[in-house]
C-alpha cells in the first residue's frame, strides 16, 4: 500500500526548525517535499568538517533539494511554472516577506485555486506584533510557557527543547492536511497561517483554565503535577523516577507496596486534597522510602503492582531502552558524508498505509536537475540557469 500522502507534492521555503519539522511530517508521511534553497545557503549554523550538522539533519529528512535564487525573476518564473504541479507549499519567513519575491499567498492561491499555501511566522499575519522577529525562546517567554515551568526557586524556565517550533510545525503541518481535506471536498485550497505564539497559547488547557477559574496565575510546577500528589519526580537510590499515584486505587495500592499503611491513616494524607496542601510532607516520606533501592529495581516493582512508574532518562538511555527499539525510534540509514545517519523514527503506526523513515535528508543541490525536469525545464534551460547562477547542481 502506497505512504498516506503518497501523491501530495511540497514545496518547501522554510528554514531553522519550525518550518523544516512541519515539511518533514509531510515527508514521513509519504508526501515528495521539494526543499527550495539559495544556491548560496548556509543551512543554519552549516557545517561541521563540510558536513551538514544535525541541526539541519534532524528536521530535513525524506525531502529533496533544489537550489534555486527564488528572488531572481528567472527564478521566480521557474516556480510558477512548477507551481502547476503543487499541491501546498510550507513557508516561515515573517508576513509580508514572501510578497517582496513575487510568491506571496494571496497571488499565489488567486492564481493557483487549487495550492494550500501554509505560513508560519512568530507572531502571525496580524496584530501589532506582525513585523517582529520571532523565535522559540521568545514565544517560550511570551505564551507563559516558562512561567509553569520550573520550581519556585529557580524562577521561569525554558523547555529543554524548542518546544514553540516543534509545536510550531506540528500545528502547521495539522493545517496542512486539514485543508488538503477541505480541497477534496470544495475543490480549492486555501492560505493556512500560524505562530510560535499561539502554537504555545493553544497549549495552555488546564494551566489557562487554573487561571480562567481562580482569577490569579499559576506559578511553576516544578517536579510534580500542581493539581495531584504523589504525581511527580521523586530521587532513588541512583538516581530519579517519576511515580504517578493520581487517584486513590493507585495510591492505596503504592501504600501497600512501600509496606506504609500507616500513610492511608495519616489525616495529612487523607484524600486528594490533603495530600496536595501537604505535598512536601509526603514527597519527603516517599522519598525516604525510594531511596531503599535503586531506580530499575522500584519500577520493576510498582509497576508489577499497578502503581505507574519510569525512570528519567538521559538521552543515551533513551535511545538503548528496549521499548524504544522495539517501536522502530531509532533508525539508522546510510549517508554519502556521515557514513551513518541516525534519527528518530516516526511515532505514527499504520495497520494498511505504513510510514518508513527510509530516506536521508538531502545534499544541498543534490536534486535540482531532476525536480527542474519534472517542471518541464528542457536541457538547454536548465543549462542557461547554472551558467547564470539562478540554479545549482550539486558539486556544480
Amino acid at each position: 500500500m502506497p505512504a498516506p500522502l503518497a501523491g501530495v507534492r511540497v514545496l518547501d521555503f522554510t528554514r531553522f526548525l519550525a518550518g523544516p519539522f512541519c515539511t518533514m511530517q509531510l515527508a514521513d508521511l509519504g508526501a515528495d517535499v521539494m526543499k527550495v534553497e539559495r544556491p548560496d545557503v548556509s543551512r543554519e549554523f552549516s557545517t561541521r568538517e563540510g558536513h551538514d550538522t544535525y541541526f539541519f539533519l534532524s528536521s530535513n529528512r525524506a525531502k529533496r533539494s533544489l537550489a534555486l535564487d527564488y528572488a531572481s525573476d528567472a527564478g521566480r518564473e521557474v516556480l510558477l511554472r512548477g507551481l502547476e504541479q503543487v499541491d501546498v507549499l510550507v513557508e516561515n519567513f515573517r508576513p509580508g516577506v514572501m510578497d517582496r519575491f513575487g510568491l506571496g499567498p494571496q497571488a499565489l492561491t488567486e492564481r493557483f485555486s487549487r495550492l494550500v499555501y501554509v505560513s508560519i511566522s512568530g507572531f502571525g499575519a496580524t496584530g501589532p506584533y506582525r513585523e517582529r522577529p520571532g523565535f522559540d525562546q521568545i514565544a517560550q517567554g511570551m505564551s507563559g510557557i516558562m512561567s509553569v515551568t520550573g520550581t519556585p526557586e529557580s524562577g521561569p524556565v525554558r523547555s529543554g527543547l524548542a518546544i514553540g517550533d516543534l509545536v510550531g510545525g506540528l500545528v502547521a503541518a495539522q493545517g496542512a492536511l486539514a485543508a488538503l481535506h477541505a480541497r477534496a471536498q470544495t475543490g480549492r485550497g486555501q492560505h493556512v497561517e500560524t505562530s510560535l505564539l499561539e502554537s504555545l497559547v493553544g497549549l495552555l488547557t488546564w494551566s489557562a483554565g487554573i487561571y480562567f477559574a481562580s482569577d490569579a496565575a499559576p506559578g511553576p510546577a516544578g517536579h510534580h503535577h500542581p493539581l495531584a500528589s504523589p504525581y511527580g519526580r521523586f530521587r532513588a537510590a541512583d538516581g530519579y523516577l517519576n511515580v504517578t499515584a493520581g487517584n486513590e486505587r493507585i495510591w492505596k495500592r503504592l501504600c501497600r507496596e512501600l509496606g506504609r499503611e500507616d500513610w492511608l491513616e495519616d489525616e495529612r494524607f487523607a484524600d486528594p486534597v490533603a495530600r496536595v496542601l501537604n505535598r512536601q510532607a509526603l514527597s519527603d516520606e516517599l522519598e525516604g522510602e525510594l531511596g531503599k533501592a535503586t531506580v530499575a529495581e522500584w519500577v520493576e516493582r510498582l509497576n508489577a503492582a499497578s502503581v505507574p512508574s519510569g525512570p528519567v532518562y538521559t538521552l543515551d538511555q533513551v535511545f538503548a531502552d528496549p521499548q524504544i527499539r522495539a517501536r522502530d525510534m531509532l533508525v539508522e540509514l546510510p549517508h554519502p558524508e556521515l557514513g551513518t545517519f541516525k534519527t528518530t523514527g516516526h511515532p505514527l503506526k499504520w495497520s494498511e498505509t505504513p510510514t518508513r523513515v527510509e530516506r536521508r535528508p538531502p545534499l544541498l543541490a543534490e536534486h535540482t536537475d531532476e525536480v527542474l525536469a519534472e517542471f518541464g525545464l528542457s536541457g538547454e534551460e536548465r543549462a542557461k540557469l547554472y551558467e547564470a547562477g539562478v540554479a545549482r547542481q550539486r558539486g556544480a
